[in-house]
């Protein structure tokens, strides 16, 4: 893209027009967030000025924004950040972006905690689900004496998720670790969205997942349920007794994981669907009994 006009309504006209051409499915949106990002202008304040005239430092920023997004670059690599369950985290190569998908298991988990409750959150990443958690919790339940531990096997990630827990205010306790390699203790609630796209499905997605994403944050390996395997089988070591375990799960695993936690001795194990309908969240309990004999 550019530089042709410093007025806000032409640059973001041809902005999108940069995106639609490089086949952006969101062009006009993508556009807009950009713009709004550089400029820090508002859509009410567009509607009502379209044709002020913006600074040219803004005008060159957005226009290396576009070029960038073009290129397949995601939305949230180019700002650094993204909005999840009302909060903003920072986001980089090193994590996950969240997902709104993702925030169904932030809203199922927060139905168990409780104060004096400990919460695992094993695969953290950028830190998203165990800090909305822990600020939820204090702040709209008034909840106190509630503590979390993130983990994940990447230091990158987990300074990640350093940065988000002190930006947002939240005391947490982040372990790198490859699984529970590095964990000790009991724990009252385990959360995870762990890697769950089959190894060969990986090349399918779209670039700004498959070339963006870190990979370890993607794969699942051969049939997708690698970590959950690992996972249920080494947590009864780590879970108090009526634990409550909540998974992620891609939208044709709710039947295998519900298995595997049946297996595992797991009790009170039922699958929450996502707005879209599908299968998004498995949810079931630790009995210390059932499990000890598995």
């Amino acid at each position: 893209m550019k530089l042709k006009t410093l007025e806000l309504q032409k640059i973001y006209r041809e902005g999108e027009a940069d995106l639609r051409e490089a086949g952006i499915e969101e062009a006009s949106l993508d556009a807009w967030y950009l713009l709004e990002f550089v400029t820090g202008i508002s859509r009410a304040k567009y509607l009502c000025d379209p044709n002020m005239v913006i600074g040219e430092e803004a005008a060159l920023k957005f226009c290396e924004y576009i070029e960038r997004r073009a290129k397949r670059i995601p939305l949230q690599h180019i700002t650094g950040e993204q909005e999840f369950m009302g909060y903003t985290f920072r986001v980089n190569e090193h994590v996950l972006v969240p997902r709104q998908d993702t925030e169904v298991l932030v809203e199922e988990t927060i139905k168990f905690l409780r104060p004096g409750k400990s919460v695992l959150d094993m695969c953290t990443g950028s830190g998203c689900i165990l800090i909305s958690l822990l600020k939820m919790g204090t702040e709209k339940y008034y909840m106190r004496n509630i503590f979390g531990t993130g983990v994940d096997i990447s230091e990158d990630a987990l300074k990640v998720a350093s940065y988000n827990a002190k930006a947002l205010g939240v005391d947490v306790t982040f372990i790198q670790s490859d699984l529970f390699e590095n964990v000790s203790g009991k724990f009252d609630i385990l959360v995870s969205n762990p890697p769950y796209i089959r190894t060969s499905v990986i090349e399918g997605l779209q670039e700004e997942v498959r070339l963006h994403d870190p990979f370890i944050a993607l794969d699942g390996k051969e049939d997708g349920l690698y970590f959950y395997r690992k996972i249920i089988a080494d947590s009864v070591n780590y879970l108090n007794d009526k634990a409550m375990v909540l998974f992620e799960i891609g939208h044709d695993q709710g039947k295998e994981v519900s298995e595997l936690l049946g297996e595992a001795g797991f009790t009170n194990v039922w699958v929450k669907k996502d707005l879209a309908g599908l299968d998004r969240v498995v949810i079931a309990m630790y009995n210390i009994d059932n499990c000890e004999h598995k």
